[in-house]
C-alpha cells in the first residue's frame, strides 16, 4: 500500500517487510496494518518498515476493501489511509522479506525475483507454525467470518514475525 507514510523501504529502517496478495485490497493491507500496529506497540517503528502490494494491478490506487477495513477497525487497526499498488521490480532490492499470503503469490514472486532475491520470498504463515497451515485464505468472496479468520491468522503471524525480526535488529 502506498499511503505516503512509508513509500519505499529506506535506509533508516533496519528491516523492511512487504506483504503481498493478489490485488492488495484484503489480505496484504490487513497484514500491513496489523504488523505495523505490532511494531509500533513494541516501539520499533523507526527500525522496522512495513508495506504491502499486489501481484496484479486490479485495484491500484484504491483503499482496502470496506469489509477488511471494518473488521480491522473493530480490532483497533486503521487501514483507511492505505492504497493499493502493484509490486515493482525495485521491491526485491528494497525489502528484506517479501511475504506472500498464499502459495500462488509465492510462486509469482519467486518467478519475478532476481536470483539473488529469491531467498527473501516466503509465506507469512511461516511465522506462525503452531497454526498448522501455510496460507491465509482470500476472504473476498466469503462472509464476515472469513475476514475475522484472516485477522486471527495475521495477528498470530505478526507476533511471530516481530519476534523473529526483533532478534535480528537487537
Amino acid at each position: 500500500m502506498n499511503d505516503g507514510k512509508t513509500g519505499d523501504a529506506n535506509t533508516k529502517a533496519k528491516r523492511a517487510v512487504l506483504f503481498v496478495c493478489t490485488g492488495n485490497i484484503c489480505r496484504s493491507p490487513t497484514a500491513e496494518g496489523v504488523f505495523r500496529a505490532h511494531v509500533e506497540r513494541a516501539g520499533l517503528a523507526p527500525r522496522i518498515l512495513a508495506d504491502s502490494c499486489g501481484t496484479h494491478d486490479y485495484h491500484v490506487g484504491e483503499p482496502p476493501d470496506p469489509r477488511s477495513q471494518q473488521h480491522a477497525l473493530r480490532r483497533g487497526y486503521d487501514l483507511s489511509e492505505l492504497r493499493a499498488r502493484r509490486i515493482r521490480d525495485g521491491d526485491f532490492a528494497a525489502f528484506d522479506l517479501l511475504l506472500a499470503l498464499d502459495r500462488d503469490h509465492q510462486k509469482i514472486l519467486s518467478r519475478m525475483a532476481p536470483p539473488a532475491a529469491r531467498g527473501k520470498v516466503r509465506l507469512l504463515l511461516d511465522y506462525a507454525p503452531a497454526l498448522g497451515r501455510a496460507e491465509v485464505p482470500d476472504p473476498y468472496y466469503g462472509g464476515p467470518n472469513g475476514f475475522e479468520h484472516v485477522l486471527d491468522l495475521i495477528e498470530a503471524a505478526s507476533a511471530g514475525l516481530l519476534a523473529a525480526l526483533r532478534t535480528e535488529i537487537e
